[in-house]
């Protein structure tokens, strides 16, 4: 038996209010993935989501396969809801590359994939209710990266006028979130 068939690997649809950690160490409690399942010793999250996003989450015993799987090769597809009515030329500006501060430096984003959703497919489910209709209308914008900055999706949104209400990563390589509950946690053979 090779050493690589003792790792576990999972997928996991991270509920809104978790951070993508197994210990927090400062001083306000917060809600973390070992509450959702009992993950075995030596688990980590591939990548995180922040705490008010949900969505897939690809976890492993396997450091080696956690670098492999935060590269380029592996695609990030994320369903984004902002705030209001996304306009063709914003999109546009997504695609090309926009601006972002990373780490008190300005970056330029990689070309992606960008593009208005129509509707949101009902696998990704309600989650937590952003706002009401009453404060103006919403739109939902559909970005695949082979990229993952800081909060790089909201940070892009920003940058062309239409913040981020409400984030869902949907994919990541071939891996998709459609299929799971919010919550659920599926082992997985490999990534």
């Amino acid at each position: 038996m090779s050493e690589q068939s003792n790792h576990k690997h999972f997928k996991l649809y991270k509920p809104h209010g978790y951070i993508s950690q197994f210990i927090y160490e400062k001083k306000r409690n917060k809600r973390k993935l070992g509450e959702l399942y009992n993950f075995p010793e030596g688990t980590m999250a591939i990548g995180r989501l922040d705490e008010n996003s949900e969505g897939l989450l690809l976890l492993t015993t396997d450091g080696m396969m956690s670098e492999i799987v935060r590269g380029a090769k592996y695609e990030k597809e994320y369903y984004a809801q902002v705030d209001g009515m996304i306009t063709d030329e914003a999109v546009a500006l997504l695609r090309t590359g926009v601006e972002i501060g990373v780490k008190g430096e300005k970056y330029l984003t990689k070309p992606c994939e960008a593009e208005l959703l129509e509707c949101l497919p009902d696998w990704v489910g309600e989650g937590r209710r952003v706002r009401d209709e009453r404060h103006g209308p919403t739109s939902w914008v559909r970005i695949v990266l082979t990229e993952g900055k800081f909060r790089q999706v909201r940070k892009m949104t920003a940058n062309v006028g239409f913040p981020t209400l409400r984030l869902v990563r949907v994919r990541i390589g071939n891996h998709r979130l459609e299929g799971l509950s919010v919550g659920e946690v599926v082992e997985v053979k490999e990534f």
